[in-house]
């Protein structure tokens, strides 16, 4: 059988293996195939089919309908022998069943894209180029031509929530792949037509900080505010709020360009440093060979892979933990966690430090109004219950 492909968002149409279009004759044999491709090989029966193409059917409808479904298999299948059965539109049971192979349909296709599209963690330029392909297949709203039907209604509005979701999976992508002011363009019109979908306010302000823009990602929370508020009557998600103040902390969990944020915490000349990470995470340092700063840290992959991974997994999951080092005092910790956070600050991560210095002497929490100092927070008091 020669192979055939429909396309349903958009007008619908139908091709033949050289990619000629079908004549797919009027208006209800259109609506009896469209019917069929939302049924994804199921049969629908005749009775369904009748109901489905008339308010008020008449009384030859049911031999309509076999007409119809005539008409159709001589077009989708032109060199079928007479009498032979057919074998894409076929008779099932009580009525009729499309058997399309499951890519011949460009809705069916652009669903398994969206589904197979690897998470933003582990976006790749091939997951990019997939879905550019894939939005690029949208030539209208699916099954336009029988938006007012029941039976097209809640297939084309779920096609359509995959459409934007598909956009949104292509901001991540882009923001994964250090491309924030092409995420921008993508996200900017999404949200001005799609203003309840909060993920799209959040991609689009994250886009606009990695892109520089830090003031226009705030803009863009206070517009999302104003529209969820005025038109809804509701206030932001707690994900919108909580990446409004990690922007105005200027990317502590957020990322930079690159990637995302780091805090250390350095105490008592090389005692103790806490680098602010991901999921809590333990890295001795003890037997380490003294590494002065400058010089090239050895002997210490597995902990400073141990860190990496802790850091890159707090951006991941959108929350900020402590990884502590410990060790006797010069064993190098310090400069373990200063290869780490100069690694990420080349990336574009923001880092600051805290110090507790042995000789006491400073305020509770002093460590913390470093930290809070460098990352631009004025006028932050410690933390209740932090010591120095």
């Amino acid at each position: 059988m020669r192979s055939v492909t429909f396309q349903v968002l958009g007008p619908l149409a139908a091709y033949d293996a050289d990619g000629r279009p079908l004549d797919l004759k009027g208006p209800r044999h259109r609506a009896v195939l469209a019917r069929l491709i939302v049924a994804r090989r199921r049969t629908v029966p005749v009775p369904r089919l009748v109901d489905d193409l008339w308010e008020d059917p008449p009384p030859t409808a049911v031999g309509t309908i076999r007409t119809f479904v005539g008409d159709l298999r001589k077009a989708l299948e032109p060199e079928r022998p007479r009498r032979a059965p057919a074998r894409l539109l076929v008779t099932s049971g009580p009525g009729y069943a499309l058997l399309a192979e499951g890519g011949a349909v460009d809705a069916w296709r652009f669903e398994a894209v969206v589904g197979a599209v690897g998470g933003a963690d582990r976006a790749s330029g091939a997951d990019l180029a997939l879905l550019d392909d894939a939005l690029a297949s949208w030539r209208g709203p699916a099954y336009a031509e029988w938006a007012d039907q029941d039976w097209a209604r809640a297939e084309a509005a779920r096609l359509d929530e995959l459409r934007l979701l598909a956009v949104e999976r292509r901001a991540e992508a882009a923001l994964a792949l250090g491309r924030a002011a092409e995420a921008v363009l993508d996200l900017e019109p999404h949200v001005d037509r799609h203003p309840w979908r909060e993920d799209a306010w959040g991609l689009l302000a994250v886009a606009l900080y990695r892109a520089g823009r830090q003031g226009d990602a705030l803009g863009a929370l206070r517009r999302a505010r104003e529209r969820l508020a005025g038109e809804l009557g509701v206030e932001p998600g707690e994900r919108l709020r909580r990446l409004e103040g990690e922007i105005l902390a200027q990317g502590v969990g957020l990322g930079g360009p690159g990637g995302g944020g780091a805090v250390v915490l350095e105490g008592a000349e090389d005692r103790v440093e806490v680098a602010g990470a991901g999921a809590l995470a333990g890295a001795s340092a003890g037997g380490v060979v003294p590494v002065g700063r400058g010089r090239e840290l050895v002997g210490r992959e597995r902990e400073s892979a141990e860190l990496d991974a802790a850091a890159r997994a707090a951006v991941r999951d959108g929350r900020l933990t402590l990884a502590l080092v410990s060790g006797e005092a010069g064993v190098g910790k310090t400069a373990l966690v200063r290869e780490l956070t100069g690694r990420l600050e080349a990336e574009g991560w923001v880092v600051a430090w805290g110090r507790a210095p042995e000789r006491g002497g400073v305020p509770v929490g002093w460590p913390w109004v470093e930290v809070l100092g460098g990352l631009g927070v004025v006028g932050g008091a410690a933390p209740s219950g932090v010591t120095g």
